[in-house]
């Protein structure tokens, strides 16, 4: 009797991401915003990029992993907002099966990724903050290059993991997914196959491979906190205090909100309120890391004036030259 179901039951090739297809009369403009936000996101973590690659004096640990960052958030963006413009532009909504489980892989190595390498920062911050006599030794190149490979690995590994059985998952229709990229626990809705033993899959390989990174973070800034407060000085408390709380308002969007988003009852009333929190850490975290983690030290703000300046300067001798030719 199972077998005969089975086979009258016709595999899903794709599916349907309905995204923000309920407010019709915003189309063009989330287009626009979204657009915008691509834009300076992309640019924003390239100009990051190509700074600390082309400049010797941010040749130190804070700024590589600063870098790694920037690549991970373009890569990350891109694994979701190109298709969003694309359906928001087209209205065809469409995704094949393929392409959900690339989208997915990819998403969310990505993320995992993010979560080990805010946790190497932060363990950067918590050295040459906290042991900053011993930070050169202990922060050397070997060491930053094994926090960096190891936090690419980890993250592809989990991702790899949970993709590899929930590509196992039959799907037989619906084909709607109540979202605008291919989440998993809205995709596993859709499996006619028994997805218990997935679910709890999918919370246990979250918990291994998230929460350590998570809880090493917390415990770094605890004790960076911790160590600002004893310096007497107002003043000198004042930037790295500053610092800090920056990149925990980061850590805290990053993190807190996809533990909202996961945790919450999962009801139709809820959908529309999961959608906008998944934006803050697909779209809103990416964009702002380059204001927060690079754009408000003094020494990118400077490397980027120069570079401005000497682009400017360049292309004022060109004009005077062409002036002379003619």
């Amino acid at each position: 009797m199972a077998g005969s179901h089975w086979r009258n039951q016709t595999a899903v090739t794709e599916f349907i991401l309905l995204g923000f297809g309920d407010l019709p009369d915003l189309q063009i403009l989330l287009f626009l915003m979204f657009l915008v936000t691509y834009i300076a996101t992309v640019v924003g973590n390239t100009l990051i990029m190509v700074l600390v690659v082309a400049d010797q004096h941010l040749h130190t640990p804070m700024y590589f992993f600063l870098g790694h960052l920037s690549c991970l958030e373009t890569c990350y963006t891109s694994t979701f907002l190109p298709r969003l413009l694309a359906s928001l532009l087209t209205e065809d909504r469409t995704i094949s099966v393929s392409g959900c489980f690339t989208q997915m892989y990819f998403s969310g190595s990505l993320a995992a990724t993010e979560c080990y390498l805010l946790a190497a920062m932060s363990y950067d911050r918590y050295l040459a903050i906290c042991k900053p006599l011993h930070y050169s030794v202990l922060m050397n190149t070997k060491f930053c290059l094994q926090l960096a490979a190891g936090s690419w690995f980890n993250g592809f590994l989990a991702i790899t993991i949970f993709v590899l059985f929930i590509s196992q998952l039959k799907f037989c229709g619906p084909n709607q997914i109540n979202h605008f990229y291919c989440d998993p626990i809205p995709l596993m809705e859709l499996s006619c196959s028994d997805t218990h033993l997935m679910l709890l899959f999918n919370f246990i390989l979250v918990s291994i491979f998230t929460l350590p990174p998570f809880l090493l973070t917390l415990t770094s800034y605890v004790c960076i906190v911790a160590s600002i407060l004893r310096i007497p000085s107002t003043t000198k408390r004042q930037k790295p205090f500053s610092t800090c709380s920056s990149h925990l308002i980061v850590v805290t969007i990053f993190y807190g909100t996809p533990m909202i988003v996961y945790m919450l009852p999962k009801l139709n009333t809820l959908r529309d309120l999961n959608k906008v929190l998944s934006l803050c850490f697909t779209v809103l975290t990416p964009l702002v890391n380059p204001l927060i983690y690079s754009l408000r030290n003094r020494e990118v703000k400077e490397d980027l004036c120069k570079a401005v300046n000497k682009c400017g300067f360049q292309k004022t001798m060109q004009r005077l030259r062409d002036n002379n030719l003619t």
